[in-house]
């Protein structure tokens, strides 16, 4: 293991402790919120809340829920734009360049916030000097998974397989600079394993052939993959989240299996143009607040597999330069380069 993976476990505790202290730093955000005076922003205006990605995914559904109880709130309305491509990196620059008068959100998710940056050259703005953060939507755990038909039922048995036949297993991901692609890579440089990436153009494709059997494993979200694993159409060796998931009592996570510093969430979360007035950043944070309360928002974020957070712009803020850190050292460890 490297000097930086093994030091990795800082990184791992402070995550683990901003999302902790979230909903308890909640009530005291709600009570501090500054108040605007009438007639000030949004005054009726429209508010855009640009999704980085295609519609149809988690971040996208997530978003417009929360985008029309947020417009409720204010009185205005949210329109939800899609402006995919180059991994999230387009609408994220979109945003950056936006006027920061409130009037302009980014909806997005970990990839283009703390991972793509490191992957794709200099970008046309600073991923975290760009942006002021708003609050964290919600967390998706992971598990790893292998073909009904594959041998391996252990975590170890992967690795040890890995070992054997380097160069030989694939892994499918969502694309090339996803936490699906990092969470493979991370596995190598822990184990010393070595494996194929085969990158998909989405998360759907990838799962339908770790299904099919075309590749050997993947970590897929819960949501997507569960289903497959209660039909017995997938075996799931180990889940990346802190604790055993309720719905997969049976499946170790991935420190009990030996991966001690490997918790890895991917996070949905809302951010503003930088310089946006703070005033405009702690009431969009009061209002989200309150829509991940709403029962519909509980359920839909259920169905999702997303565990709903909150919190502070300033918690959000500090997730996202540790989990830039840990992905950019990740990144530099294994001289991956974007395709």
């Amino acid at each position: 293991m490297t000097a930086s993976l093994a030091n990795s476990s800082s990184f791992k505790r402070a995550r683990r402790g901003l999302l902790a202290a979230a909903g308890a730093a909640l009530l005291a955000s709600l009570g501090t919120t500054p108040a605007l005076a009438q007639g000030d922003w949004p005054a009726g205006k429209v508010i855009t809340w640009v999704v980085p990605y295609p519609p149809g995914g988690s971040t996208d559904v997530l978003g417009r829920n929360v985008a029309q109880r947020i417009g409720t709130a204010l009185g205005t309305n949210v329109i939800v734009e899609n402006k995919a491509g180059a991994t999230g990196t387009i609408g994220a620059a979109w945003v950056a360049k936006a006027a920061p008068d409130g009037y302009t959100l980014l909806g997005t998710s970990i990839g283009p916030q703390a991972i793509a940056p490191h992957l794709m050259g200099k970008l046309p703005y600073d991923h975290i000097a760009a942006f002021e953060p708003v609050v964290i939507l919600g967390t998706i755990p992971h598990m790893l998974v292998v073909g009904a038909k594959q041998p391996y039922k252990t975590v170890a048995e992967l690795v040890a397989a890995g070992k054997a036949q380097p160069g030989k297993l694939a892994y499918a991901s969502g694309g090339n600079g996803t936490i699906l692609q990092m969470q493979g890579e991370l596995l190598q440089q822990q184990t010393g394993a070595r494996f194929i990436h085969i990158p998909y153009k989405g998360d759907t494709p990838a799962l339908q052939d770790t299904l099919g059997e075309q590749v050997q494993f993947m970590f897929a979200p819960v949501a997507a993959a569960l289903p497959h694993v209660q039909a017995g159409k997938l075996r799931a060796l180990a889940v990346t989240s802190a604790k055993r998931l309720p719905a997969l009592p049976d499946v170790p996570t991935m420190g009990e299996v030996g991966m001690k510093d490997f918790v890895v969430e991917q996070w949905q979360a809302v951010f503003a143009p930088a310089k946006t007035p703070q005033a405009v950043v702690q009431r969009l944070n009061q209002d989200i607040n309150q829509a991940l309360k709403d029962p519909g928002v509980v359920a839909l974020a259920d169905k999702l597999g997303i565990s709903l957070v909150g919190g502070t712009p300033q918690q959000l803020g500090d997730l996202q330069k540790a989990d830039s850190a840990k992905w950019a050292q990740v990144i530099k460890d294994g001289n991956i380069k974007a395709e």
